[in-house]
């Protein structure tokens, strides 16, 4: 069976089941793996080995054994594999999200910046919030968090709320897709091999322009329709109660910065250092390992838990941020073995021969698959693991692109077109208080906006900055 055939079928079992057949998406994810691996020929399989024995992964008996192995062990495998590279880290981020929500760091980054810059440049504290805590902390968390400072604000100047809202998601929804540990990012890093600190790095800059037209287009939006503020506060789940008093600044920006200056310190160390001081680049390495800089990170995060907060609210940030994490790990898990299964197929080679000559049209080939099946099924997380794999089977191919802007191009793609079949449209639209036609014609367009300037900054950073 032709590669393009299974993967076809694969796709429309994932998204099928998400759309029609209402399933979960675990459950879609790991149906669409078990599709594929079913239908992938034992030549394939035969092929896919030889190629790991001949890079000296597999001696020839591990091979032939796993040949044999039934279509669900193969699925299982992969979805091992995944959870192994990533389970750590997921756990670590979503308890400094979770952390930093029951201590008051968030609100206390937030107050701050709302004192520094006045009620008449609101717009840019709750831009700037955004953009820093939807790196460790989920989207609907931070607009449940900043929903009520926002109407506060807004009522308190008579104007200008549609704006507020505007510039909250536009600063939150591009780091939720563009810079780890956010699940979507972070996966589609790990899948195309990028390191960490460059994702961050790359995904934070062009992330920053692409938000930065979401800004642009908000201003417009809130002279074309001005909003007034509900009347009523939004009803969300009650995790915005902080505890008082709120952490110092430093303290409350620390679980943020302090992995990403860990691993961006190991990720630049000159190659002079690392040969004249092996010792002290040990140091340096070990410290800047992902898994031990998010952990020191979520130390850091419980740190005002455990010596100013009651008894057991550390406990209580932890139990949560498991739960929670271990339904996105769940998924991360489930698109890995959907896209590991994927490259048994032979797709790699296949799209090596359809491709050549066309590898310039990489990035908006990514950006075009990830932004439909975002549209079709709603989620962009799921969006972003479900075309990963065809961003590795181009990279296996030949194409001379750097993987990072392949990820970042995907992460782009995510952004157009939220309506009602995506969660986070929802949670915009409720906790802001926004009807759905308000926020069709307010939101949607901003995101997708923001996804196509995204787009454009990755194929200009592309050409300035090959990186290889």
């Amino acid at each position: 069976m032709s590669p393009y055939l299974i993967l076809g079928c694969g796709m429309l079992i994932v998204v099928g089941g998400i759309l029609w057949l209402r399933c979960h998406p675990i459950l879609a994810l790991v149906l669409g793996a078990l599709g594929v691996a079913l239908l992938t020929p034992a030549g394939a399989l035969r092929t896919a080995a030889q190629l790991r024995v001949a890079k000296g992964e597999w001696t020839a008996g591990t091979a032939e054994k796993w040949i044999r192995k039934p279509a669900a062990a193969r699925v299982a495998e992969e979805f091992g594999r995944t959870c192994g590279n990533l389970g750590l880290l997921i756990a670590m981020a979503t308890i400094i999200g979770e952390a930093m929500l029951l201590s008051g760091a968030a609100a206390a980054i937030a107050s701050w910046l709302l004192r520094r810059v006045g009620a008449a440049r609101a717009h840019w504290a709750f831009f700037t919030t955004a953009f820093v805590l939807c790196i460790p902390v989920m989207l609907d968390t931070v607009m449940y968090l900043l929903a009520p400072l926002f109407q506060a604000v807004a009522r308190k100047t008579g104007r200008d709320y549609l704006l507020l809202v505007l510039c909250t998601v536009a600063g939150g929804t591009i780091t939720h897709s563009l810079v780890p540990p956010t699940p979507g990012p972070l996966f589609v890093a790990g899948e195309l091999g990028v390191p960490l600190g460059l994702m961050i790095g790359m995904g934070s800059a062009i992330g920053l322009g692409a938000a930065l037209t979401g800004v642009v287009y908000a201003r417009w939006a809130n002279r074309r329709w001005p909003t007034p503020a509900p009347a009523a506060e939004p009803v969300g789940p009650d995790r915005s109660m902080p505890i008082r008093p709120e952490p110092a600044l430093w303290l409350a920006l620390l679980p943020v910065f302090l992995p990403i200056a860990l691993i961006g310190m190991e990720a630049s160390i000159p190659a002079g250092f690392r040969s004249g001081y092996p010792g002290w680049t040990h140091v340096l390495t070990t410290l800047g390992d992902k898994d031990l800089a998010l952990t020191l990170g979520a130390l850091a995060a419980l740190a005002p838990l455990a010596f100013g907060a009651p008894t057991g609210m550390g406990g209580k940030a932890v139990q949560t941020a498991v739960v929670s994490g271990g339904v996105i790990l769940l998924i991360i898990g489930a698109g890995g073995a959907f896209g590991g299964v994927l490259q048994h197929t032979g797709i790699t080679a296949a799209l090596a021969e359809q491709f050549v000559g066309w590898h310039l049209l990489a990035l908006p080939l990514v950006f075009v698959a990830t932004m439909l099946v975002r549209t079709v099924q709603g989620s962009a997380t799921v969006a972003m693991i479900t075309v990963a794999p065809l961003a590795k089977a181009l990279l296996a191919s030949g194409t001379a692109m750097h993987p990072v802007y392949l990820a970042v191009a995907i992460g782009c793609g995510s952004k157009p077109f939220p309506w009602m079949n995506d969660a986070g449209f929802w949670i915009i639209s409720r906790v802001a208080g926004l009807s759905e036609a308000q926020t069709l014609r307010t939101v949607s367009p901003m995101m997708s906006l923001q996804g196509l300037a995204g787009l454009v900054l990755t194929v200009l950073c592309s050409w300035l900055l090959p990186l290889r």
